[in-house]
């Protein structure tokens, strides 16, 4: 995968009230399934797609947040939350969803997705891609 692109997928809105967390998901996962070199940044109020226990009932629509569970069968490990933007909502990474993947280089152990960067990080992490898309 060296000649690959490195793509990243930057989410700035809310889960719910528009189509872009959900649009965003599918593409992830569409681009995984050909094997791109995919990573996930959120921030902003991106940073609620990734809570845990969502609830969307009074909302009337299908809850998609269990979904971000298969990014790891689909090997997106690069999974960047902005610190700032967590600390400006009153969460931790504590609120959120327990995402893991298997490391095959590490005989299959149970790792972590989930990187809390500060933002100076993140501009670092973005410089470094070949194409960043945001939704």
């Amino acid at each position: 995968m060296s000649d690959a692109k490195r793509f990243l997928y930057v989410n700035r809105k809310a889960p719910y009230g528009t189509i872009y967390a959900l649009e965003s998901l599918e593409v992830v996962l569409i681009g995984a399934a050909f094997e791109q070199d995919v990573s996930l940044a959120f921030l902003d109020d991106g940073v609620f797609e990734l809570v845990k226990d969502q609830n969307t009932e009074e909302l009337g629509v299908k809850n998609f947040s269990p979904t971000y569970k298969a990014l790891g069968d689909y090997d997106v490990n690069k999974i960047y939350v902005e610190k700032e933007s967590l600390e400006a909502r009153g969460l931790t990474i504590d609120d959120l969803q327990h995402l893991t993947y298997e490391d095959e280089d590490d005989d299959w152990a149970e790792k972590d997705s989930i990187r809390v960067v500060t933002a100076a990080e993140l501009a670092e992490i973005m410089e470094a891609q070949d194409i960043v898309l945001s939704f």
